[in-house]
């Protein structure tokens, strides 16, 4: 007998620790937190360090007119402003009467005001009255075959004067926080149109109170209004573009300044994502033919008069990035593109989000571009829609990826597959050709001096000598070497002039008929140049002036031409404009292949502990072309450049330990190496001075939607005559910031999935599992880990080939996914860890001061609160009271559901969750005390054993537990912990992302409020109904399921299906899509529990069970 109790206290203690186990999270689990805690740590470094743009700040004088509002508008708490420049005071109603100019609203963002379209409208007041910018002769953008390429650019010019001015209108949309709500975007597109109706009216006052005065009219009241908006303002412009009420035609030309067309960047809330999805639908709609059911035509696309461009600020925007502000799939490229900044001509800097709007050099560019849409003839902006978008094109891009053929490896997915052939045919067709220098700057032949004749595959100009050189083709370009590239800070036409020669002659009348020369001066294009060079000491060497020009010629360019010419002008510049302080210029005939270098994935990896070494000999290729297998948007690698030596054709490379003096006068001698990076999603980025500097694009790389190829291009234009000893490294706190900023919506469905997961393993399994077993369980490798994180990217592959989409990048989609679905999991488990940690602690507590009052029950100074208590056991024992207590769900769910209906979503999940931790505190207390009275019993079983038994130390009460029913009742209430427990940690996220949009209701209290938004309301309640039925679905074993098309639908399924649906979800970017299958679980739970009723099932909430009295 002594043998069998001895073996029954060990069985006990054994389940106890059992028990424990479910809390404790093995090594398995612990691997994810900490590489969770890492990952955000390192990214809080990388997006905390302090970010240097390079803007200019804009100066103003600004004075905001107000409008007056018509009676009767639902969103009267809105304003609408004139802007006005100058220091002066104004009449306001006279500056109103006077209104004659181009009207363009500004509709600011989230959290934005009106006062912040004082740069842009300041800028846009100088350049009208200081004229167009000065013209130069590089190369420039051009519309290509796919956007409409039939139209000819290249006789515009801009005029001496602009035909109008911009009269910049603002929306005061009282700062609220539009990213974070669909109800304030639909309310801020209703106000926005009535803005639009009402600047058109306000035209039309205006001149009928001139005319009523007698005062010269010209030309016709304003029948549009250009949209600027920022942030979400830009999409609030589309919205509003597309209203029903929206008179025809007032908008035909939107940009947009860092907005998130795709979704929105916090697409948590249901509601907000519909909205979104439906207003893009509708975009895409609106650029179809209309037709009717049978096929026959009804009208043209309602939408083609309409042009966007979105301007993008690169990869300092840490707020929206570039895949987010892209048009591809909204706007077909005959109507829109999307522009970075870090390649917009004459900025070529990323900036923050809310820096591209008093960023100089940016809102100059933008200024002068949409004075230039005005049409001189008709003082109003071209009404032909390729014409505007000729002119954002000419005005805003760079013509380097037209001249190195960067773009035509990119195809927009609005555009159906084309065969490679048709391409290049199509391409060849579109060349677009360059002209003459003018005549205004034409050089006469007996300027120049006497020629040069250069017989080295290199040509160095180091002044304005009044030269010409002259390099054969067929000689130099020898041996692989058919490729010229040429850099130089003289300005084209006026400083240098290119020309290919079919034969050697002293000037093209001295050629034979049928023989022309031709000029590719023109083919040279612009790169930002760095700091002009500087003396260090007098009399000492000058640095080398940094290049703001190159050219590339391919041998299909130079076919059946013989020479070429460099001519440089004499010092004395013909256009009178003074010279460069220092001349440079440096060509080449180089092999393409020798200058290539690619960088595998896994020589990547390896530079975050070694770098990635590269040595460059004198007279090395002056184009160095690096291919990165890996975007450099999602590992950016730091780039060092050294100055090994110069001057002396093969002398090696210094070592370490050369003279530090040498190398300061290499690095004078040698012109400063530029770096142009191409990206397929955010275009050129351009890095000049380069010596260190973190090489990085604004990509998105595998995702979902992520199509052809996901390499970074980088060319160097490295001095030839210096040679470098150069590293490549990746960044890891810049690589971790860039992972998290990208793929950040990716791990927050992630995480419902995980938990959506964890639940199903505690609906099959029995006994119910904790929810940190049940996430550790889904960890096993290779089952059922494998089957949770690739199923899901395998039904993702499925669904592009059913609806015939492109498929993503499959390694690096399936890698990156992985990646994310692990930190998910990480995510979850360091967030019940700290859930169990304050239950715990609260629980212990709990049982702790509960014994003690025990203890304390005889004393004399708690008669009173025993008085106090038998008082208010007298409430409790009420009739009201009794019927709440036996339905203690009623009161909460009544007031969950109330709120979530009437006043917001969020406060309705706010009281879901805390019933859930009631309960859960609750449960976990009793099961404490059990595990403390089972202790007891056997420790008193002990001493009888010892013969050391005394009976005062414990007596049981009446109706408590016995020994056998005791193990029972502890395991019952940790099912319930562990079961609530799951419940609150999926209903907490739920809340989390219902926080942004509560944080915006907050901003409108005291204002005019409205109901929420039904979808999200409905799916609230479906969560609150989840909360309260899924529960008993759980712990009852016995209960029904489901039966579709002869299949038993039990819960456990239902989550499987959740989760993965979830997946899916993350994997889209649309995370606020797993309410919808949250929502479905509360359906269905719902639905079992009225199966259960009817069928009379036992219910786990009247089976008996011990419990204290």
């Amino acid at each position: 007998m002594l043998n069998n109790m001895e073996s029954e206290r060990r069985n006990g203690i054994k389940s106890d620790d059992s028990r424990m186990r479910g809390f404790r999270p093995s090594l398995r689990a612990m691997i994810p937190v900490v590489v969770v805690i890492w990952v955000g740590v390192a990214a809080l470094y990388g997006l905390l360090k302090p970010v240097s743009n390079g803007c200019i700040m804009t100066y103003m004088y600004p004075t905001y007119i107000p409008i007056s509002t018509v009676e009767g508008v639902s969103s009267a708490k809105y304003g609408l402003y004139l802007y006005h420049e100058g220091w002066k005071k104004i009449d306001f109603k006279e500056r109103l009467k006077n209104l004659n100019g181009i009207p363009v609203l500004f509709i600011p963002g989230n959290g934005g005001s009106y006062k912040q379209v004082r740069s842009v409208a300041a800028e846009s007041d100088r350049a009208y009255q200081g004229g167009p910018l000065e013209r130069n002769f590089y190369r420039e953008a051009y519309l290509d075959s796919e956007e409409g390429g039939n139209v000819d650019m290249a006789d515009f010019q801009l005029p001496n004067r602009y035909a109008n001015r911009l009269d910049w209108f603002a929306v005061d949309l009282e700062g609220e926080h539009s990213a974070m709500d669909g109800r304030i975007l639909e309310e801020h597109t209703e106000y926005v149109v009535y803005a639009i109706h009402r600047i058109l009216d306000q035209y039309k006052e205006s001149r009928a109170a001139r005319e009523r005065e007698g005062a010269a009219t010209t030309g016709s009241s304003p029948k549009s209004v250009i949209l600027v908006g920022h942030s979400m303002g830009g999409f609030v412009a589309r919205a509003a573009t597309i209203h029903p009420r929206l008179r025809k035609s007032a908008v035909q030309t939107i940009l947009t300044l860092s907005t998130p067309h795709q979704s929105p960047p916090v697409a948590v809330q249901p509601s907000l994502g519909h909205y979104y999805e439906s207003i893009n639908q509708e975009w895409r709609k609106g650029y179809e033919v209309q037709t009717t059911r049978t096929g026959h035509y009804v009208s043209g696309p309602k939408l083609s008069h309409v042009v966007v461009v979105s301007v993008s600020g690169g990869y300092n925007d840490y707020q929206v990035r570039s895949k987010l502000e892209s048009l591809d799939g909204i706007v077909p490229p005959t109507h829109g593109f999307m522009i970075s900044s870090t390649s917009m001509k004459n900025v070529w800097l990323s900036m923050e989000h809310q820096a591209i709007l008093w960023c100089n050099q940016l809102v100059v560019q933008v200024s002068h571009t949409l004075l230039s849409l005005v049409d001189s003839r008709t003082v109003q902006p071209f009404p032909d829609t390729r014409q505007r978008l000729a002119i954002f094109t000419k005005m805003l891009r760079s013509g380097i990826p037209q001249s190195f053929n960067w773009k035509m490896q990119y195809q927009s997915s609005w555009s159906p597959h084309v065969p490679v052939k048709d391409v290049k045919d199509t391409a060849v067709s579109n060349v677009h050709t360059s002209s003459d220098c003018p005549s205004s700057v034409h050089w006469s032949d007996d300027v120049l001096e006497r020629d040069l004749y250069i017989q080295t595959t290199t040509v160095t100009v180091l002044a304005m000598d009044g030269r010409r050189r002259w390099l054969d083709i067929e000689k130099l370009g020898s041996n692989g070497k058919s490729h010229f590239i040429f850099v130089t800070n003289l300005a084209p036409c006026s400083g240098i002039r290119i020309h290919l020669w079919p034969s050697k002659g002293k000037s093209s009348s001295d050629l034979p008929a049928g023989k022309r020369v031709r000029e590719v001066t023109s083919k040279m294009v612009q790169i930002p140049a760095g700091p002009a060079p500087r003396q260090i000491e007098p009399g000492s060497q000058t640095e080398q002036a940094p290049p703001s020009a190159v050219l590339h010629l391919g041998p299909e360019e130079m076919h059946g031409f013989r020479f070429l010419t460099i001519s440089v002008a004499p010092r004395p510049t013909i256009s009178g404009r003074p010279p460069p302080a220092t001349s440079m210029a440096v060509g080449q005939f180089f092999n393409r292949d020798e200058g290539e270098r690619e960088f595998s994935p896994v020589s990547m990896l390896l530079s975050t502990h070694s770098r990635q070494e590269i040595f460059l000999k004198e007279d090395h290729p002056l184009a160095f072309n690096m291919s990165f297998a890996i975007s450099l948007g999602l590992l950016p690698v730091t780039f060092s450049l050294k100055t090994a030596g110069c001057g002396i054709k093969d002398s090696g490379l210094l070592d370490d330990a050369a003279d530090t003096e040498n190398t300061k006068l290499c690095k004078l001698r040698c012109f400063p190496p530029v770096a142009l990076a191409w990206d397929p999603t955010s275009g050129l980025h351009l890095f000049p001075n380069l010596y260190s500097e973190t090489l990085i694009v604004d990509s998105s790389p595998a995702l979902w939607t992520s199509t052809g190829t996901e390499k970074t291009t980088v060319l160097l234009l490295l001095d030839p005559h210096c040679s470098y000893k150069a590293s490549i490294a990746v960044s890891v706190t810049t690589a971790v910031s860039r992972f998290l900023l990208l793929y950040c919506s990716q791990i927050v469905g992630f995480s419902v999935a995980v938990i959506l997961f964890a639940l199903m393993q505690q609906a099959h399994t029995r006994p119910i599992p904790s929810i940190l077993k049940a996430v550790e369980s889904n960890l096993r490798i290779p089952f059922p880990f494998l089957p949770f994180a690739v199923a899901p990217i395998l039904f993702s592959l499925f669904f592009s080939f059913l609806t015939s989409q492109p498929f993503p990048p499959f390694s690096s989609f399936t890698i990156v996914s992985i990646i994310c679905y692990l930190l998910a999991n990480g995510s979850v488990i360091f967030l019940i860890l700290v859930s169990q940690l304050v239950f715990y602690v609260a629980a212990y507590l709990h049982v702790l001061v509960k014994r003690r009052w025990q203890l304390w029950e005889g004393n004399f100074g708690f008669v009173f609160l025993q008085w106090f208590m038998n008082l208010s056991s007298r409430f409790f024992s009420l009739k009201v009271v009794r019927v709440l207590r036996a339905n203690p769900l009623l009161v909460p769910v009544s007031a969950a559901i109330i709120l979530s209906t009437f006043v917001h979503p969020a406060l309705g999940l706010f009281i879901l969750l805390l019933s859930h931790a009631l309960c859960c505190h609750s449960s976990l207390c009793n099961s404490l005390t059990a595990s403390f009275r089972s202790h007891a019993r056997k420790k008193e079983s002990d001493c009888k054993i010892e013969g050391n038994y005394v009976s005062q130390h414990f007596t049981a009460k009446p109706g408590s537990p016995s020994k056998e029913n005791s193990s029972s009742y502890g395991q019952t209430q940790e099912d319930i912990f562990h079961q609530r427990h799951g419940l609150l940690l999926l209903h907490f996220l739920a809340a989390l992302m219902f926080v942004p949009s509560l944080v915006s209701w907050l901003q409108r209290i005291g204002m005019h409020q409205s109901f929420p938004r039904f979808l999200d309301s409905f799916l609230c309640i479906c969560l609150i109904l989840h909360g309260i039925f899924s529960s008993e679905s759980l712990l009852n074993s016995s209960s029904p399921s489901l039966r579709v098309l002869g299949l038993e639908l039990r819960l456990n399924f239902i989550y499987l299906i959740a989760g993965i649906y979830s997946y899916l979800s993350g994997l889209a970017l649309q995370p606020h899509k797993v309410f919808y299958a949250m929502g479905a679980i509360g359906i269905v739970s719902f639905v079992l529990n009225i199966l259960q009723i009817w069928t009379g099932a036992p219910r786990f909430g009247r089976r008996r069970h011990w419990h204290r009295r």
